[in-house]
């Protein structure tokens, strides 16, 4: 009897090491390292872009910490800084680098030609010489587009059949974006076609946007367009008093008048999607994913 206990016991012994060196045995998951580059601050609470695109990432199946980092960089508002902070998630290195806006973007791009690049949002990629076509963007970028200056001339009706007074309307923009000047294009077009006057006014810093909405009734305008949505911007406008089009609802919901343009939480939640996609790619290119642009 005792002889059989001692014989169960070292079987047993025996069984349990073979399950650990199997369970050590089996590779790893591996842990794909995410880039993110912003023109804006860190947050300091919740995020709805930031958020939306980790929500995305979970419905994928990836958990932070587990199969995926995010190597966060934030220009602060200074998108001359853009490039050297897409150079060092170049350097970690990332497997994918996910640029928000044109500043990233264009930074991205010049940083790496080689690891894949997702747009969480763009203006026109086609006209900025991003990618060649949205069906075959060819080279290392992809992602999601809102083609917002397609949607100003809309923006500018809109406003106009709102108030329906307003004959001199301003146009905020920061004229040292590349982008913009498409947009102002755009804007400027649709203004002649609904006969009204134009007046451009430039911010580029949070210190800029408090001297330009101070002097709005000074600058005799009637109404606003804007071509960014930020909270702070709609309660400026408020306190200004001058009814004003945003190109996205979070300003809407900050308490702006009204809204016309692309739903940019979908874009940033569409935009991992993207990165999925990019990792089962591969690091060289990303030619057979088309560009997405988003809907109203």
């Amino acid at each position: 009897m005792r002889r059989s206990t001692v014989g169960c016991i070292v079987a047993l012994t025996l069984g349990i090491l073979a399950m650990a060196l199997g369970a050590t045995a089996q590779p790893a998951e591996k842990v794909y390292r995410i880039g993110w580059l912003y023109t804006g601050s860190p947050p300091t609470g919740s995020n709805p872009f930031l958020e939306a695109f980790r929500q995305g990432l979970r419905d994928l199946g990836y958990v932070e910490g587990r199969n995926m980092l995010l190597e966060s960089r934030y220009a602060e508002g200074q998108e001359d800084r853009c490039l050297a902070l897409a150079v060092q998630l170049v350097r970690l290195p990332v497997d994918v680098l996910v640029a928000a806006g044109t500043a990233p973007i264009k930074a991205a791009q010049q940083a790496t030609r080689t690891i894949p690049i997702v747009m969480a949002w763009g203006t026109d990629p086609v006209a900025q010489g991003f990618v060649a076509s949205l069906a075959q963007p060819g080279g290392n970028i992809t992602g999601v587009s809102s083609m917002s200056p397609d949607l100003l001339g809309k923006q500018l009706e809109l406003l106009t059949q709102m108030v329906p007074t307003a004959s001199r309307i301003a146009f905020l923009m920061d004229l040292a974006n590349p982008a913009n000047s498409l947009q102002l294009r755009e804007v400027q077009r649709a203004s002649q076609v609904l006969g009204v006057q134009l007046h451009i006014l430039e911010a580029r810093s949070p210190d800029d946007l408090q001297r330009v909405f101070a002097a709005l009734p000074q600058a005799g305008v009637h109404a606003l367009l804007l071509n960014r949505s930020r909270p702070e911007i709609a309660v400026l406008a408020l306190q200004s008093r001058v009814p004003t089009m945003y190109n996205g609802r979070m300003s809407v919901e900050a308490g702006g008048l009204m809204a016309y343009g692309a739903n940019f939480t979908d874009l940033f939640r569409r935009a991992a999607t993207y990165v999925d996609i990019s990792k089962h790619v591969g690091r060289v290119n990303t030619e057979s994913i088309g560009v997405d642009a988003a809907a109203v």
